[in-house]
């Protein structure tokens, strides 16, 4: 039908008329842009009118609800596509204290600034800027990984806090994937993870489109992706044509009829103008089309060929009658549900309210352990454990696990009733993610961007293998905790391979993340007492195998002071010191059994304990200035890690005991004395600096 007819529409007429403004939004905004990818928005349109006008339980006017469906557009590169629904929605903006404003998340004008400084359109869906977007996806099978954790989140607070006639949580996942995310190696991990936790509240919608950017998908990708799913124990359904309206609603009923597993929905798509007979080389290479192919395109659709980002009479209205009005009522229900709920389960409705704002329950920091001095001490992997367990009594929704190394990790959960996250017990709080260590990370996020308090375990070297994940959820501001253990050479006889080095520089130099790594026990119950009221940072807590001495904290400063990142441990006497000693970890001790013999040898020293250069650096200069006086010029910095980084603090005429190269398979304390982390060194490394900048 062209659009200049303006006769009623029949239903399939504006059916029709509303997927071609999706499409041609996407031509459009990719076109002025003159950047993006216009072939997907292009081929999946259908699909997303199917999912969101039909499916999706989503009210745009209040798009926090807690219940919502989440929609996930993993294959982010067709941003435009979201963005085109968000804006067809009437999604509403939300501001940062998560309150629904009038304005609308996305305007018309903000898709004409696609790609553009300060758009609300960026080249990817972002998180933190457009309301509406559940997660960021830029990296490809980021977004399948994420969704996992928001199934697993689903079914955790179904579990937890739904009641007879009370069903406060039942939201389903849907996900669109690409080839991309097939073939990344999170999707496979993420996969295997959703399909032994039976998660029968997340679908995935693959657009088997048979292109990728080097060219056809024959070149690298053969294999039958259905047969791999059904081996992982996934319902697989299959839609020959995403054009296929019906089809399309066929394929999701069928998801929603499966209540014992995943579901991945296999559509075929043919990037370029919807028919099955054309195929544009640009849309599929992930270029704008070119002025020619536009007018070709709009023509093929019925389009005005002259006219751009035309939303016709009618199709808002339409949406607004389709997902605005299903939605609207869906959400009132749930209100009225919750209001209802609140009455007869206030402490619980209490709890869910907390979430959603990311604050912590009352007496949340009550009966935390606290740690007597003793020379022999404990590691901090064994004082986390102990911090941990009791937060979790206090915070219910406090919730995690580890990469198959959850005895190393000390991060099991023992309270009463806390259990394990399986397929037969969503109610449990202990998550076995076996060794997938990427697709845990990306779990995280999902569960964390479902407002759980979120943690996950693994030896500190393996953060390699999660990183992709640690950078979006420091991108997006949400306070995912990685508890790393293993955090030197101090591990001993697993060697270099086991043996972090630059792990730690590296995640320092990461935008928004927090690295921790206390020195010890009482240290360790204080960075969680900080950990616990982050709402837009995540954590990582690295953390010793070898036991750290407790220090008496009688003699040294209380151990608060880690809330400021760094803090004078011990000083010289009358607080004029002519030498700096700074440690952080397990090499904390040896600065201040150094300290007392320099003492002891008429050398003013100063101790300065550095767990979180990130919180340092961000105190103001006159605290920083107090701690690390510009005029002693003789410091000395000791981390089992690389020196990178330690310039800033030790200065150019300081000293950094640290390391150079990797490590070596052999008992701790021999690494220990061959790579120079002795109390002898730190004195003579510290006597030498002294010599010299006098």
């Amino acid at each position: 039908m062209a659009v200049s007819d303006q006769a009623v529409l029949t239903g399939k007429q504006i059916e029709t008329l509303s997927i071609n403004t999706i499409r041609t939004l996407s031509i459009d905004a990719v076109q002025k842009a003159n950047s993006g990818h216009p072939g997907a928005p292009m081929a999946f349109a259908p699909v997303a009118y199917v999912l969101w006008q039909q499916f999706l339980r989503y009210d745009p006017a209040d798009p926090v609800w807690p219940n919502r469906d989440r929609f996930v557009l993993s294959n982010g590169h067709a941003s435009m596509l979201l963005y085109s629904m968000l804006y067809l929605s009437g999604v509403r903006a939300v501001d940062s204290e998560y309150k629904v404003q009038k304005d609308p998340a996305i305007s018309l004008d903000d898709i004409k600034s696609f790609r553009q400084l300060d758009s609300k359109t960026p080249g990817h869906p972002e998180y933190r800027i457009t309301s509406g977007i559940e997660t960021t996806t830029g990296p490809l099978g980021q977004g399948v990984g994420t969704s996992v954790g928001m199934a697993i989140a689903g079914k955790w607070l179904q579990a937890r806090y739904n009641r007879p006639s009370f069903d406060i949580f039942n939201y389903n996942v849907y996900v669109f994937c690409s080839d991309g995310d097939m073939m990344e190696g999170i999707g496979s991990e993420a996969a295997s993870l959703a399909a032994q936790l039976r998660l029968p509240n997340l679908c995935w919608i693959y657009d088997a489109n048979q292109i990728t950017l080097d060219g056809p998908a024959k070149w690298s990708f053969t294999e039958d992706v259905g047969a791999r799913f059904r081996a992982y124990g996934w319902n697989v359904t299959h839609v020959p044509d995403a054009n296929d309206l019906t089809g399309v609603s066929n394929g999701l009923s069928a998801f929603l009829a499966t209540k014992d597993r995943p579901t991945l929905v296999i559509v075929n798509s043919h990037i370029g103008y919807g028919s099955p007979h054309k195929q544009d080389t640009n849309a599929a290479h992930g270029e704008p089309l070119g002025e020619d192919e536009v007018r070709l395109a709009k023509k093929f659709y019925g389009w005005p060929e002259d006219a751009h980002f035309l939303v016709p009479d009618g199709v808002l209205e339409h949406f607004q009658d389709g997902i605005g009005r299903r939605g609207r009522e869906l959400s009132a229900r749930w209100d009225d549900l919750f209001g209802k709920y609140g009455k007869e389960f206030a402490e619980l409705a209490d709890q869910v309210n907390r979430m959603q704002r990311r604050d912590v329950p009352d007496g949340w920091d009550k009966n935390l352990p606290s740690f007597p001095a003793d020379p022999k001490g404990i590691a901090s992997r064994e004082s986390s454990g102990k911090v941990l367990n009791a937060l979790a009594q206090n915070i219910p929704w406090l919730v995690g696990g580890s990469a198959d190394l959850a005895t190393s990790n000390k991060t099991t959960l023992k309270a009463d009733g806390a259990g394990d996250f399986q397929a037969d017990n969503y109610a449990g709080r202990n998550f076995h993610f076996g060794v997938r260590e990427h697709a845990m990370a990306a779990s995280l996020n999902g569960m964390a961007l479902c407002k759980l308090r979120a943690f996950g375990g693994t030896f500190f070297n393996f953060t390699d293998y999660m990183r992709p994940s640690m950078r979006l959820a420091a991108i997006m501001e949400i306070p995912t905790v990685y508890v790393l253990t293993h955090d030197s050479i101090g591990l001993g006889e697993d060697g270099p391979t086991h043996q972090p080095v630059e792990q730690l520089a590296s995640l320092r130099a990461m935008p928004n993340m927090i690295v921790m790594r206390p020195g010890d026990a009482n240290a360790v119950l204080e960075a969680w007492k900080i950990i616990m009221q982050m709402k837009h940072n995540p954590v990582s807590l690295v953390l010793s195998r070898q036991a750290l001495p407790t220090l008496d904290r009688a003699k040294y400063a209380p151990a608060s002071g880690v809330a400021k990142g760094g803090y004078v441990l011990a000083d010289a006497k009358g607080g004029r010191p002519e030498l700096i000693l700074i440690g952080t970890g397990s090499e904390l001790s040896l600065c201040v059994a150094a300290y007392e013999k320099l003492t002891t040898d008429g050398i003013r020293t100063r101790v300065v304990s550095m767990p979180s250069t990130d919180i340092f650096d961000a105190q103001d200069d006159g605290y920083k200035e107090s701690v690390l006086p510009a005029e002693v010029k003789a410091r000395v910095s000791v981390e089992a890690g690389s020196v990178f980084g330690w310039e800033r603090y030790a200065g150019t005429d300081g000293a950094i005991i640290g390391m150079t190269g990797f490590g070596a398979s052999a008992p701790a304390k021999d690494l220990m004395k061959k790579y120079g982390f002795t109390t002898d060194h730190v004195i003579q490394a510290a006597k030498d600096v002294l010599a010299r900048t006098k």
